[in-house]
């Protein structure tokens, strides 16, 4: 089990958002972090999940994390280039399966 930090690119395992590719904008706590896609999850509206409905993902946004950590303003569009960048096209994490 990876280390969650912020900026972190997760997978939905759980849910009505099932397979979608999300980036950690807030931890919680042991259990819980927010998650924004930028479509679905508007950083104004992030997604409450559980930690054992995600699957941590071996990559993360350092921009977006960086942002986060000086309490900078982030933006739909940042999130979802940032998922562009982790992600590859066929939709799936280009780094070897964890």
């Amino acid at each position: 089990m990876h280390e969650i930090s912020l900026g972190q690119l997760v997978l939905s395992c759980a849910g009505r958002d099932r397979g979608r590719f999300m980036i950690v904008v807030k931890i919680l706590d042991e259990n819980y972090v927010y998650v924004a896609d930028g479509t679905l999850r508007k950083v104004e509206n992030p997604k409450k999940k559980k930690i054992k409905h995600i699957r941590v993902l071996n990559k993360k946004s350092d921009y977006i994390a960086e942002k986060l950590k000086n309490k900078r303003k982030i933006f739909n569009d940042e999130i979802k280039k940032a998922l562009e960048e982790l992600v590859d096209l066929g939709g799936n994490e280009t780094s070897s399966q964890v």
